[in-house]
């Protein structure tokens, strides 16, 4: 149970970001925010969606791709992160 400034807190997290509809199986390609120091650049991430878990602002995906010499990589991403584009 949710304190109730707390669950509209994260309301108006979520009402600003806007995010797409997909589902687990879809092919995804996200564009990450690096920050490396003072400088930042974007890192293209491509895979499929194999699970989205949690709920509010604690959503997250995992992403798969296949790397070098057939090798699975998977990323945890959460859905509302700034670091998302």
């Amino acid at each position: 149970m949710k304190n109730k400034y707390i669950a509209s807190f994260e309301q108006a997290q979520i009402a600003s970001k806007n995010v797409p509809e997909f589902r687990a199986g879809d092919t995804l390609r996200l564009a990450v925010t690096i920050k490396e120091g003072d400088k930042s650049r974007v890192q293209n991430y491509e895979g499929i969606c194999i699970s989205i878990r949690g709920e509010g602002t604690g959503k997250t995906i995992t992403v798969r791709k296949i790397g070098a010499n057939g090798v699975g990589i998977e990323r945890v991403f959460p859905i509302y992160s700034d670091s998302l584009e």
